[in-house]
């Protein structure tokens, strides 16, 4: 299953992030879940000289397979435009893609893989997988809870990271001064379950 979303937007982690985490039975198989874009957001926040800021990050990819009664075949891959890294601040958008940053022009997609999720409460899960932001692959988990209603899912969740882990902010940028390392991920996503579809 494919799920493209095209909006202008921030981070890639995590997705990201993160994103997302739903399934349809089919034998051995957890079931399918397609984003809604319109009620779905991949957000971060992060702090610069003292002033926290939230960004968004479109556009994004999702292929979903989650079923809470066969957690062992759920799966979440998600892949981020960290190009679309928006924050609502002109200067600090414009600098985001750039080499000492993002590096889009040599890293275009940050990823999310989790093929272990396991239940953490009622409602609750935890997605564990990797985290690839400017090439560099690391651990990463992501809590989240889900309510399922008929053929809709709502989740939402948090995680958080440090940017300098990924090699996201070089040179002056490394040491926390102006920009804080530590970055939040946050992911609110509504999903329908059903066959894959494609849209842009």
């Amino acid at each position: 299953m494919i799920i493209r979303h095209n909006r202008a937007s921030k981070f890639s982690i995590a997705a990201t992030v993160l994103l997302v985490l739903f399934g349809d039975t089919e034998a051995a198989r957890a079931a399918q879940w397609i984003i809604d874009p319109a009620r779905s957001k991949l957000g971060f926040s992060g702090t610069q000289v003292g002033t926290q800021f939230q960004g968004t990050l479109t556009p994004y990819t999702a292929r979903i397979n989650f079923d809470p009664a066969d957690l062992a075949n759920s799966s979440v891959h998600i892949e981020i435009d960290p190009a679309s890294a928006t924050t609502g601040d002109p200067q600090r958008d414009a600098a985001l893609p750039a080499t000492e940053w993002f590096d889009v022009a040599d890293f275009p997609k940050a990823v999310f893989d989790a093929t272990s999720i396991q239940t953490t409460g009622t409602n609750a899960f935890n997605a564990d997988g990797k985290l690839t932001i400017r090439g560099v692959t690391l651990p990463f988990s992501l809590p989240f809870t889900l309510e399922i209603d008929g053929a809709t899912a709502h989740a939402t969740g948090h995680a958080q990271l440090i940017r300098t882990d990924f090699g996201v902010g070089q040179g002056p940028w490394t040491s926390g001064d102006f920009v804080a390392l530590k970055v939040d991920v946050n992911i609110d996503l509504v999903a329908t379950r059903g066959q894959a579809t494609t849209s842009q």
